[in-house]
Formats: C-alpha cells, structure tokens, sequence
C-alpha cells in the first residue's frame, strides 16, 4: 500500500508538467519549434518535476545555450552525483567496488546534431515528457535502473538557421511538392554550425565549440547506450542498427551482436505498425569521429538511427506516392527512442558487466598489434596541439627518457630503430582508453569493404605532420611534460634586426599581429648565418633602420608581441652574414599584408568555405572580406589583394574582370574543384591529366542493386607530397607534406610556373584506393603557382584545412597566404 501511495504521488506531482503540446500552443509536428522555445520547455519541465536534472554546459557561437536533461527514478536522481561518479570508476579498468547490481545503465539520446534534420529535436520534447510527466507505468519502471540522458540539439545555430528559413517560406497549409521553395533551402543550408562545420564528423576532433562543451560533458558520464538521431532522403525507408560494413575490427563481439538485440527490438514495434526499415545498409563503422563510432571506441554501444526527412518540411510527396508528414517522422523516431529506453533497461545487467570488461581487457590485453606509439617532438607547436587533443580525449601519455627501441617507421613504411628524446610523446595503448588511442593512431587501418561513409585514413602522425613509430614493444615515457628549453632571449637596446622562426601557428599570429602594427616584417629566402646563429630559410626579419622613424616604442611592441606568442626575441648586432646572402639582397623580400576576401555563395561548397573562414577568424585572428561568387570579377587590388575560392564550381563566372585584377597584382587561390573551373580558360596553364578510366569489371558482373566499384574507389587516403624544399610554400615544412587525398583529380605538370608538390609512384601512405586510381595518381602536381603579370595563381588540388584537425596543413595554407613567391 505504501509503494501504491508513493507511486500514486509521483503520478500526481509529475502530472503538472505540461505536455510540449500544451506548453507551445500547438500540436507537436504542426510546426517547426524555434530553439529558444524548445530551451523553454525543458526548463519548465524541469521545474515542475522532481524526476529531472537539467544542466547547461555551454553555448554555440551565435550564443544559444546547450543543456541536457537528465531523466530517471527520483531516487536515481536524488543520487545522481553518486551515480555518475561510480559509472567513472568502471571506466578506470580497475579493480572497484562499485555494485553493478544497484548502478543503473547509462543510455545517452542525441538529437539535431545536423540542423535540418530538425524532426529530432521536435521528438526530443516528447521523450522528455513521456519519460518525466508519470502517465507511462512502463516508462517509470525501466527508469528505476536507467538514467536518460537526452540532448535536445546539439547544432542550435544550424537548426535554427533552418526554421527560421522554413517558417518564413511556408504558407497557411504546407505544399507537399518537393519542388516547392519550402523543400529547397538556400545556400549554405542548416544541416552545419555557424562555421559551416559538420558536427557529425568532429566528435573525436572537437574543432568546434560545441563538440568541444558536449565531449568535456560526455567524458563526464561515459554512457553504456549512446544513440545518434539523424534524418536522411525524404525517400528513404526507417534505418536503424546493426551497421553496415566495414567495422572496425576494434569493435567487439559484444559491442556488434548487442546491435542486433536492439535492431530486433526497434523491428518489433515497427513491424506492429507497418512501418518499413531497413538495417546493415549505408551505414557503417569505421571513421572514428561520429555520433556512433566514437562512443563504440570509448566502450559505449553507439548507433545511428536515421529516418527520411532531408528537405521534407512539414509534408512532402515521396517516389512512391505517399505524403509524409513531419508528425510520421516524430513517430518513428518517438519509436526508436522509447524501444531503446526498455531494451536498456531489460539489458541492464549485461550492459554493465560487458562495460566494466571492456576498459578492463583495455588495461590488461589493449587491441592491435602495436603497444607503443612515439611522436617525436619535430615540432613542437604541433606537437603540444596533438598532446591537446589527446588530452581532450582522456587519452593518457608522457614524455621522453633515453631508452632504444624498434617499431614501424610512418614515413618510410619500414621497421627501424629509433630513440628516444626527452621531449618525445610517447602513448602506451595499456590504459583505459587504449581502443580510442589505437584507432587514431595506428598507421594502417584494416578496412573489409571500400563502400564506406567517409575516409579511410587519418593516423595522427600524418595529419599532425610530425615524425612517428608505431611500436610492438612496450615503452613507458617518464616525464609528465615536455622541457621547456627556450633559445635564450637576446634584447639588445639597438640590434641591427630582430629575428623569429617560421613554422607554427604561432610565427604565424605573431607576423598577423605585426602586421597589424604597421611593422615592416621580411622573410629570409635562403639559409643564412649571422651574429653566431644559424637560421632557415622562412625566418622572420624585423630590421630596425626601416621601422623606427615609423614606429614609436618600436623594441617594446616587438617584445611584447613576442612574449604575447611564446616567442623567444633573437636580436642580432651586426649585419655581417657569415653565410648566406647579404640583408640589402632580395633574398629577404618584405612581406605584403594580405587583404583576404573569401568567395561564397551558390557555386561554393559551404563546409570548404567554413574551413577557410574559421581559420583565418579562429586560428589567425584576421578579418576576411566575404564576397558573393557573382562579384569576382569586380574587385580593387588596393582593398583586396588575396582572393580565395575555396572547392566549388565557378564555370562561366571567372572573367575578364578577375584576370585583370590577378595581372594588377592580386594573389588567386583556387582550391580543390575551383582549379577545374580554369582548366583549358586563356591564360591559365593548369593542364588536367588524362583519366585512364577504362570499362569497369563491375559491368561484366551480374545485376546487383548497390555494387561496390573498388577498383575506383578513394573515399579519403593518405598521399606523401614531395615539395620543392627551396619554394616559399615549403617554408617550416621541409621536403614532404602529408595530404589527405579525396578524389583521383591530378595535373601535369606546369610549363610556365613552380611545380612546388607533386606525387611519385610511391606517395601512397594509407587508406583505401582502388587500382585504376592508384595508376592514375602515381605521377602529377597537386601544389603550383603561376605568375600572372604582377599577381600569381596558386594551385592547391587537396584540402590543407580538411575539417580543420588536419595540422599539417595549416603551415602549407599560411605560406600560401603571408609569403613572397
């Protein structure tokens, strides 16, 4: 009687919360809830029940705030900091007491991560409802041994970029045509965050802030479920677990046939219903930085569930004649939602024993066949952003010693011994986090089949540019941090110039920032010796004589822009160079600020022109012009002198009025796609190489309705690219730059002009390429300028700022920007 009269209470109580129908004034699915709507219901559900725990971590950039909300039993909430706490000592892979029998099941529900995709978030605010309001006894049952984590938009910025464009366009009553305005988003579309980012391939990476507050809040809880809600095509039948191939062979026994377990217990309910679906297609397991894989790497069951919805808007008519509605598509994912919940909590036990051995086994018998992985310390700026990283991901790691050792040599693919410096970064994979460490840096990842969602290569020592060996034996680093071992500064009151390397991020604010103050900054073109030091080709000249009648304080601004950046201050006296040539040479050419302009619009791939416009923002601190792709043509040298079009299609758009900006002076970036857009136009001598394509074998194959066309496959390798080491835009780089290549795009080599990358028939580093590719890419250039009357044109056929974790690249894209050729 007491337990009724308790239950009979909570029922009561919880029954004041507003359902999200009553909350907003309409019926759920009738309209597109803008987010500050959606914050408001959850705030007030949380107030008004005493089974939920609502907590903010943090905002987007335009400033919309990210929350959870926690749902369980009251007495799992009123313990929750109890809870969390002992799910963190299962994670250890040690020996604890933590009672596995009274622990709930974590299970984490992520909703909106793409902004159009915007059913999830309405479906978000009735899980909170039926899981909290107390009218569902089996909902109140399945909560006693399951906390709920649920996400109700990870992408606010996009989605409401989305809504606010649908509920302007919408009329009294949706038109279901596809062809209608209000299924066809303008450029750049919701789907990304307010840099254009997808947030659904950086959940390892956490470039972005959102990813960034969401992993630190993740890394709190670690959950045993995390689901990731998706929509795809309107067309598209209900996915949900198991995954496709290929799965990464890290992923355990447990972790894939638990898949199958929820698949059968989603295929109940939409059996019931009639509903279609489909499973093992499309989506896979391999790219570690998803909504699902990387809770699977971090011992989590992590799936994608993904119901057809893209540019559907409140009803749209699909190929088969049907009219869905955005209240189906709520439905469906209503459905998902409450099944996982119940197959959760009926799979309690196991959950939490299968959790508990996976960072056991991680600490005792780690995955993969390396057991030490050494990064030596060759730069150290990439360096400390790779120990960043690894960090955000609770991966741990030290620092240096003096031992020997062997292991695999990533640049040259061959066994060799190496030794180890004190500053070098050594991961040993016997820790908790030993399948995530594995995965992002093993140098060969095992791939089953080439029909994947995304690349197939991303080893960190070749995305961070620095020198690695993949170890079979066991090597412990015993420092905690690096030793900060600086070039003394020398400050003299009047030295004949002021010195700086090249080669980091950092070299590269401090020259925007000098830049900024009117000082006059040079580059050295060669090596040189002078004043006793040794100084490489890029180094920084800051010469006194030409800026002090300018610049008033001019020591102190240099210093204090030094220290700002970490930057030892190097002076020297005299300008007597000992090798080298002289100061008053043209080897030491003054850098032109660059006045950048980014191209955007229609023609323009939004997530290339978000790359380039966060780091130039984020990394660099600069202010780019943005211009529409119709306005190329009309453009002032002396108001922008450094034009940037990022991939995209610029056919019929690139005219008179942009080579004559170009021959004036104007510096011409074409990236990726937009080098095809000149491909045979007057002027331009970027020649494309002939594709040997022949008739594929799939042809003589019998009818298959998805065939996989390895043998033309590359959906992301790594190529090495042989530079010309004495180019400006090899400065702080060296002989080779590791690229990620997505595409068999390649060129011949320039008549007229610096052929500054190009590939050998031994460039292929990693991933998955398929023969005829292979062929085609064994010769040609990716990197080159041209000059052109007074201006040049850079030719760049590969990302250098691939979903901006990829390091490397960024010194490449800095010398394309600040330096002379």
């Amino acid at each position: 009687m007491l337990c009724l009269l308790a239950l009979n209470s909570i029922l009561f109580v919880n029954a004041q919360i507003k359902s999200p129908d009553e909350f907003l004034g309409y019926e759920l699915g009738t309209h597109f809830t803008p987010h500050y709507k959606v914050v408001d219901y959850f705030r007030q559900a949380a107030v008004a029940s005493n089974n939920i725990r609502l907590i903010e971590y943090g905002k987007t950039n335009e400033g919309r705030p990210l929350m959870i909300a926690i749902v369980s039993s009251v007495d799992n909430i009123n313990r929750l900091e109890q809870i969390r706490s002992n799910n963190l000592k299962l994670v250890t892979g040690t020996a604890n007491t933590v009672d596995l029998i009274s622990q709930p099941a974590i299970l984490w529900l992520s909703y909106n991560i793409h902004g159009n995709e915007a059913n999830s978030t309405e479906t978000s605010m009735k899980m909170l409802y039926t899981l909290s309001a107390g009218q569902n006894r089996q909902a109140h049952e399945w909560l006693k041994n399951t906390v709920v984590i649920i996400d109700p938009c990870l992408n606010p910025d996009g989605r409401d970029r989305y809504v606010n464009f649908f509920n302007r366009v919408v009329g009294k009553t949706p038109n279901p045509d596809p062809s209608s305005r209000e299924h066809i988003e303008p450029w750049p579309g919701g789907r990304s965050n307010h840099y254009y980012f997808d947030l659904n391939r950086d959940w390892a990476w956490q470039t972005q802030i959102e990813s960034q507050q969401r992993l630190a809040l993740y890394n709190q809880w670690m959950p045993q479920v995390h689901v990731d809600f998706h929509e795809q095509g309107y067309n598209e039948p209900y996915y949900f677990a198991p995954a496709a191939e290929p799965m990464h062979q890290d992923i355990t026994p447990w972790q894939r046939n638990f898949q199958i377990v929820v698949g059968q217990n989603n295929a109940k309910y939409f059996d019931e219903q009639g509903w279609p679906y489909f499973t093992k297609k499309h989506f896979d397991l391999l790219y570690p930085s998803y909504g699902d894989t990387y809770p699977l790497y971090n011992g989590s069951i992590g799936m994608t569930y993904e119901q057809g919805g893209i540019r559907a808007g409140l009803s749209v008519l699909t190929n088969d004649g049907d009219t869905l509605t955005l209240k189906d598509r709520i439905a469906h994912h209503f459905t998902t939602g409450m099944s996982t919940v119940e197959i959760t909590s009926l799979n309690h036990d196991q959950l939490l024993d299968e959790f508990k051995k996976y960072f056991r086994q991680a600490l005792t018998v780690p995955p993969g066949i390396y057991k030490s992985y050494i990064i030596k310390a060759t730069n150290l700026s990439r360096l400390k952003k790779l120990a960043s990283l690894l960090t955000r991901n609770k991966i741990d790691f030290a620092y240096g010693g003096d031992e020997t050792g062997r292991g695999y040599d990533y640049d040259s693919q061959k066994e060799e011994n190496f030794t180890v410096h004190r500053n070098d970064l050594i991961i040993n994979v016997q820790q908790p986090r030993a399948v995530l460490a594995n995965v992002l840096l093993e140098p060969q990842t095992f791939v089953t089949d080439s029909n994947t969602y995304d690349i197939t290569a991303w080893a960190l020592p070749y995305a961070y540019g620095l020198k690695a060996y993949a170890s079979k034996e066991s090597i412990h680093g015993k420092f905690p941090a690096l030793e900060e071992s600086k070039t003394p500064s020398k400050e003299m009151d009047k030295p004949l110039a002021w010195l700086f390397s090249w080669g980091s991020i950092e070299d590269v604010q401090l020259l925007t920032a000098l830049q900024k103050e009117k000082i006059k900054v040079r580059q050295a073109g060669l090596t040189f010796s002078a004043d006793g030091g040794n100084y490489a080709a890029g180094t920084l000249i800051i010469l006194r004589a030409e800026n002090e009648k300018s610049i008033k304080d001019l020591k102190s601004k240099v210093v204090h822009l030094a220290n700002r950046f970490d930057k030892p201050v190097q002076s020297i006296i005299s300008g007597w160079v000992e090798k080298g040539e002289d100061f008053d040479s043209n080897v030491y050419p003054l850098l032109k600020q660059p006045k950048i302009a980014i191209v955007s619009g229609n023609e323009v791939s939004a997530s290339a022109f978000g790359e380039v416009w966060f780091y130039l923002e984020h990394d660099l601190n600069l202010l780019p012009g943005i211009i529409n792709s119709k306005d190329i043509n009309h453009l002032d040298v002396n108001k922008i002198n450094t034009l940037i079009l990022p991939d995209g299609s610029y056919s019929g758009l690139i005219k008179n009025g942009l080579m004559d900006w170009v021959n004036k002076g104007g510096k011409l970036i074409l990236m990726e796609d937009a080098i095809e857009s000149v491909i045979e136009k007057k002027g331009f001598n970027i020649k494309k190489k002939k594709e040997t394509r022949e008739k594929s074998t799939l042809d003589e194959l019998p009818f298959l309705r998805e065939r996989d066309d390895y043998e033309n496959a590359i959906p992301g390798a790594i190529y090495k690219i042989n530079l010309d080491a004495a180019h400006p835009l090899a400065y702080g780089i060296g002989q080779t730059y590791y690229t990620l290549k997505t595409d068999r795009k390649i060129y011949e080599s320039l008549a007229k002009g610096w052929n500054v990358g190009w590939l050998n028939d031994k460039s292929l580093m990693t991933g998955i390429v398929g023969k005829k590719v292979r062929e085609e890419l064994k010769t040609g250039t990716l990197i080159g300028v041209q000059k052109f009357g007074r201006g040049n044109v850079v030719y760049i056929a590969n990302n250098p700022l691939f979903r901006n974790f990829w390091e490397n690249g960024k010194t490449l894209f800095s010398n394309v920007l600040f330096c002379n050729y």
